[in-house]
């Protein structure tokens, strides 16, 4: 164990895997959410069929997990394994292929510099994260937009013409909602630099947060910045390709867009990296307007309790704006394209706009 924690190289190795595994694990279950929400919503159960041959039978335990779908998520990754999984002849093999892995990397690598917690010890805090840099948010803007490249790829390389669609979709939804995003950021970082530095640190941006004002009011940046939120949270569905901004793969009329010639194991990665990328969306949400792991007028304790204390605390908030995610997929109808073109450029960006300005003089004003 001590050749292990003296060992940086393998420390970080195992942190790796066990972000790796839970990320994919959520992922996976989120599926799950997404089917009974939806079934819930719809007036239906929503899985509740699958069962394991020997954890399944159980007298009481294995028909209440089966109810509850805990069991579809294996069959679907089985199945996801497993199909039989035809290239069809006219597409542009390589690119073909290459365009899942494309999208997929993007999602898992933007979850290395996202803290979900910290230990407190008595030398002081330090953040439970893969890459502690002080860009980290500019590297979670930069890395998570490259997973367009992936939709647009498979568009282009299904050599047919509903993918196609979905593709130039995707590439202008992309760069119609990215501006806004990016814009709806800068007040959260001028607001807490004083606290921070400058410093585009996630890590330092929760702890901001966790002071408070005046002794009361929590300082979470949603509090003081609804607008700002309000915008990042419209664009990160947007930049998710979630309801009711899902134009990419828009069934009415593009089949089920980029990934129509798709199945089995690709269509699988595709479907990771979707809400993969929900996942962290959701984490950064929640990092930087929702306060991440603190808890108002509550302090966490140090130690081991501690850490795991803001773990599951940033697992819950994360995980009740994924359900946001999947209330509002199954609620609102979904926009026409020129709807949603109109709402990026003509609504949001001259809302960032004007949001950032009085910002800057608000934050002019208090300092002077």
């Amino acid at each position: 164990m001590d050749f292990i924690l003296e060992n940086p190289l393998i420390l970080a190795l195992i942190k790796s895997l066990l972000v790796v595994g839970v990320v994919m694990g959520m992922a996976a279950y989120a599926v799950l959410a997404e089917r009974k929400v939806c079934g819930w919503i719809q007036g239906r159960p929503g899985p509740n069929r699958t069962k394991l041959p020997l954890l399944g039978d159980l007298p009481i335990i294995g028909p209440f997990l089966t109810r509850l779908g805990i069991f579809q998520p294996m069959a679907d990754g089985l199945k996801f394994l497993v199909k039989e999984e035809p290239t069809p002849g006219h597409v542009k093999r390589f690119y073909y292929v290459l365009a899942p892995i494309v999208s997929f990397i993007p999602a898992m690598t933007t979850m290395t510099v996202l803290p979900f917690g910290l230990w407190k010890t008595a030398d002081g805090v330090q953040p439970l994260v893969l890459a502690n840099i002080d860009i980290g948010i500019l590297f979670i803007l930069a890395v998570s937009s490259l997973g367009v490249y992936g939709i647009i790829l498979a568009g282009w390389a299904s050599n047919s013409k509903y993918p196609f669609l979905g593709g130039i979709r995707a590439s202008a939804q992309m760069i119609s909602y990215e501006l806004a995003m990016g814009l709806s950021l800068l007040p959260v970082f001028m607001w807490f630099a004083p606290e921070t530095g400058g410093s585009l640190n996630l890590f330092n941006i929760v702890q901001a947060q966790g002071n408070h004002y005046w002794n009361v009011i929590p300082q979470w940046t949603v509090f003081f910045q609804p607008l700002g939120a309000l915008i990042f949270l419209v664009s990160l569905f947007a930049e998710t390709n979630r309801a009711p901004f899902d134009m990419p793969e828009s069934e009415t009329d593009l089949v089920a867009g980029f990934n129509t010639e798709y199945g089995a194991f690709k269509f699988g990665l595709f479907f990771l990296g979707e809400y993969t990328h929900i996942i962290i969306g959701s984490g950064v949400f929640v990092a930087l307007f929702l306060g991440g792991w603190n808890l108002p007028w509550i302090g966490l304790p140090a130690g081991i309790l501690g850490a795991v204390l803001s773990v599951l605390v940033f697992l819950v908030k994360t995980c009740a704006l994924i359900f946001l995610f999947i209330w509002v997929r199954w609620t609102l109808p979904r926009f026409r394209y020129d709807q949603v073109m109109n709402l990026g450029w003509k609504k949001l960006l001259p809302l960032a706009v004007a949001n950032f300005v009085l910002y800057l003089i608000l934050i002019a004003l208090i300092e002077s």
